[in-house]
């Protein structure tokens, strides 16, 4: 299937998030648009699933279905193997939440880069850098206005720091180490970083996916 040069609507509104799908699929000739540039009011998307999956198509069908246009969404995290996975799918609000993950500290709320970071810190300090393995995980979903739908995971292995190193991306790039590089992502040239990250991946294994359409 050839999307080149259609608008796709973006269902997230974390801008960060939009910025990078716009960086690596315009090299697809697609256009994003935003939420906010599509008209659709500010409706809150309640991602309760239990998987990225589950969570990436509800954001992009629920999105979908109030602009009747091919709606593409994102869900994201970071996984760290000394905490079995944890934060995973609560990534964004990781610091409003008990350690289990099983209590809303505050209900709702995400919660600021800050406040994630230094809690994943905090629960990752009694580990040893080689224990403090991990990956980003970025599920990709495209909803097309007949209800179809194409789904696609991509990941990135690698280290979690206990201290943030560098100004650049966002949420926990300046404590992951991708592997085969000595600097975090929040040091990384963006380009670089689009070239290699989970959303980067997971856009490019979409790509595939659309091109075996008919």
């Amino acid at each position: 299937m050839n999307l080149s040069g259609q608008t796709i609507v973006a269902a997230t509104r974390n801008e960060h998030k939009i910025r990078e799908i716009d960086q690596i699929t315009r090299q697809f000739g697609m256009k994003i648009v935003s939420r906010d540039e599509a008209g659709i009011p500010a409706v809150e998307i309640v991602e309760d699933g239990t998987t990225f999956e589950e969570n990436s198509y509800k954001k992009a069908y629920e999105i979908m279905k109030l602009c009747g246009q091919i709606t593409i969404a994102d869900d994201s995290g970071i996984e760290a193997d000394a905490l079995g996975g944890a934060p995973g799918i609560y990534s964004a609000r990781y610091a409003a939440m008990s350690d289990d993950l099983r209590e809303d500290l505050i209900p709702g709320e995400d919660s600021d880069d800050e406040a994630n970071n230094a809690k994943l810190i905090r629960l990752l300090t009694p580990f040893p850098y080689e224990e403090r393995t991990g990956r980003f995980v970025s599920v990709i979903t495209m909803v097309f206005p007949d209800g179809s739908h194409i789904t696609a995971r991509g990941t990135v292995e690698g280290h979690i720091l206990l201290e943030e190193r560098g100004s650049g991306g966002f949420g926990y790039d300046p404590m992951f180490v991708p592997d085969g590089y000595d600097q975090t992502f929040g040091q990384l040239p963006a380009e670089l970083k689009n070239r290699i990250s989970h959303r980067a991946n997971a856009l490019e294994q979409l790509k595939q996916k659309l091109e075996t359409l008919k």
